[in-house]
C-alpha cells in the first residue's frame, strides 16, 4: 500500500529528507558517508546561507552585491556565509571581470530542492 500524503501519523519533513538521502551521490554508485553529509548539512544551517541559496537558486550568476541588495545584509557578513557555502560545496563561484558569480552546483540544486519540500 502505498503511504498518502493525508494520512495520520506521515511525516513530510521525514519523508523529504528520507528520499533526499536515498539518492545518494550524483552519478555515482555509493551514498555519501556521514562526514560529508554533516559537511553539507552544516552548510545551509543558518538563515544567511539559507537566503542566498534560494537567492542563488532564482537568479544564476547572482553577485554578492546584489545578494546583499536583496537580503538586506552587510556586505562582510554575507561574504563570510557565502563562502561558507563554497566550503560545503554547495555553491561555486566564477570570477569574470571584476566581478564574481555565484551559482549552485549540483548538490546545492538537490539541497533548495530539499528545502522547497519544507
Amino acid at each position: 500500500m502505498q503511504t498518502s500524503y493525508k494520512q495520520p501519523g506521515y511525516d513530510s519533513t521525514k519523508h523529504a529528507l528520507s528520499n533526499f538521502l536515498k539518492k545518494g551521490r550524483i552519478g555515482a554508485q555509493t551514498p555519501k558517508t556521514p562526514k560529508q553529509l554533516e559537511r553539507h548539512l552544516k552548510g545551509v544551517a543558518n538563515h544567511w546561507r539559507i537566503g542566498i541559496l534560494r537567492l542563488v537558486a532564482a537568479q544564476s550568476g547572482i553577485t554578492l552585491e546584489v545578494i546583499c541588495k536583496n537580503l538586506k545584509g552587510e556586505y562582510k557578513t554575507l561574504s563570510v556565509h557565502t563562502q561558507r557555502l563554497v566550503h560545503a560545496g554547495l555553491v561555486e563561484k566564477k570570477y569574470k571581470g571584476n566581478s564574481v558569480e555565484h551559482f549552485l552546483t549540483p548538490y546545492g540544486k538537490r539541497f533548495h530542492d530539499f528545502l522547497k519540500a519544507f
